[in-house]
């Protein structure tokens, strides 16, 4: 997304070419995010590890050797902000369009005229903002274009672009990812906003340090929300002359956290959640939780994936925890939330300190892949219902089938496998927490040995 508003752009210059400077009236009605927009790479705040004093991308655009490239990353990074920075930079003609209010036939048009202009020796950048909002058969657009070089493309978007982006695309550019500011720089842009003569200089304020830390915490790495609250604050202290924590406090309100249930931090943070509890670290967990909590998530979707977790992790080291976790979401239907936070809390604790067996879950996986890969095996003969009237007797099915509980410890070896499968071993206990357990009674059951008592019994032989 654009770093400065693009009807402020408009405003001081040609979409099709780099910007120009806007005059002193036109400058003081922009927003404060468009007035302190950077004017070269020493005023860019932030990802050092894109334009950064000899890193590729700043070579490539001080060489003006620009390659097609994806800059994605969350707004107000500074991605657009970037590709006007380029547009200023380089000899090529600069295009920028944008995916929201554009289409193929503009891209057409573009295209066009950026084939007649290399015939006399131009280029062409075409900058897509927001272009994840093209699908895929629009995106194919641009592909034979990129591919002989009639332009050179940089796309912006907030998605993944792996999720978002045509592959054939994206083996055509490179990918950089444009990372949220971090408070220091953040706080660098506060300052220099506050003593530069295109923002608020003028108003020669008083600034409470804590004031414009509060700000940066609150703008989560986000430029363009600092400096608008910067903006709102600034306005409220007019009258006072001081920039303080309580006017910064009234101004930005409740600090808003990164949560998009339909994107990339929505799987991210529940990953994380995932992997605390995996990993043994209940505190970690109990974050993640709560961000997801905080932030809108719907609590059931949590307690689902606790439950998952509870068996697939932990399984039968202490088969307690899936009963907890099946209690949480319980307790979620049945309460609701804000106390449901409790039991689920609760839950996500047990989860996390048990031990930790995936012996279940590799075992499911086993026995799936020689379900697929293996033709359908007969059901042996001892293992058949003989529940309908002659069945035994007529057809032998049953026959031979020892019945566990009439022998010692209510235990007897026998075939349970089809022929074809004998001696596989699907699950295999570990010897964390109450699987140890199991694993010597298997021991005891099955010893090392695969050969199986093969004695008839003429007991019972039903299911």
């Amino acid at each position: 997304m654009n770093l400065f508003p693009d009807d402020a752009l408009e405003a001081v210059g040609s979409s099709s070419a780099a910007p120009v400077a806007p005059d002193e009236a036109v400058l003081s009605s922009l927003p404060l995010a468009a007035r302190m927009r950077p004017r070269s790479f020493d005023e860019y705040s932030g990802q050092r590890h894109i334009i950064g004093a000899g890193a590729p991308l700043r070579r490539a655009v001080e060489a003006d050797r620009i390659p097609s490239c994806i800059f994605f990353g969350p707004a107000g990074t500074g991605k657009t902000t970037l590709a006007r920075l380029i547009a200023g930079l380089t000899r090529a003609h600069f295009e920028n369009f944008s995916a929201v209010t554009g289409g193929v036939a503009d891209v057409r048009r573009i295209v066009g005229e950026a084939r007649k202009r290399r015939q006399s020796g131009g280029r062409t950048i075409l900058f897509v903002d927001e272009i994840h909002r093209f699908n895929r058969s629009q995106q194919d657009a641009f592909l034979p274009h990129v591919e002989e070089g009639t332009v050179t493309l940089i796309g912006a978007t907030t998605e993944n672009p792996l999720a978002t982006i045509n592959t054939p695309l994206l083996s055509r550019c490179r990918l950089f990812r444009f990372e949220p500011l971090d408070d220091n720089d953040i706080m660098l842009l506060l300052r220099a906003a506050l003593s530069d003569e295109r923002g608020l200089a003028a108003l020669h304020l008083q600034v409470e340090d804590a004031a414009l830390e509060h700000i940066a915490r609150c703008a989560l790495g986000d430029a363009r929300t600092a400096l608008n609250s910067l903006e709102m604050t600034a306005d409220l202290a007019r009258e006072s002359g001081v920039l303080s924590l309580a006017l910064a406090e009234e101004a930005v309100g409740r600090r808003a956290l990164d949560y998009d249930k339909s994107g990339d931090s929505h799987y991210h943070i529940i990953s994380a959640y995932i992997k605390s509890l995996r990993g043994g670290d209940p505190d970690a967990a109990l974050y993640w939780m709560a961000r997801m909590l905080h932030s809108g998530e719907d609590p059931m979707f949590i307690a689902r994936r606790l439950a998952i977790q509870a068996s697939e992790d932990v399984g039968n080291a202490d088969p307690q925890a899936l009963l907890l976790a099946m209690a949480a979401m319980n307790a979620i239907e049945k309460i609701g939330l804000p106390e449901a936070a409790i039991p689920l809390a609760q839950a996500t604790a047990y989860v996390a300190t048990a031990p930790k067996s995936k012996a279940s879950y590799i075992a499911l996986r086993r026995v799936e892949s020689a379900v697929a890969e293996q033709p359908p095996a007969a059901v042996p003969v001892h293992l058949r219902a003989a529940s309908l009237r002659g069945a035994r007797e007529r057809l032998g099915e049953g026959a031979g089938y020892l019945n566990p509980h009439e022998y010692e410890n209510h235990f007897v070896r026998q075939d349970y496998l089809p022929p074809g499968f004998k001696g596989e071993a699907y699950y295999e206990p570990t010897q964390e927490g109450y699987e140890a357990e199991i694993a010597r009674r298997m021991q005891y059951w099955w010893g090392a040995s695969e050969t199986v008592n093969d004695d008839n019994n003429d007991g019972d032989a039903g299911e």
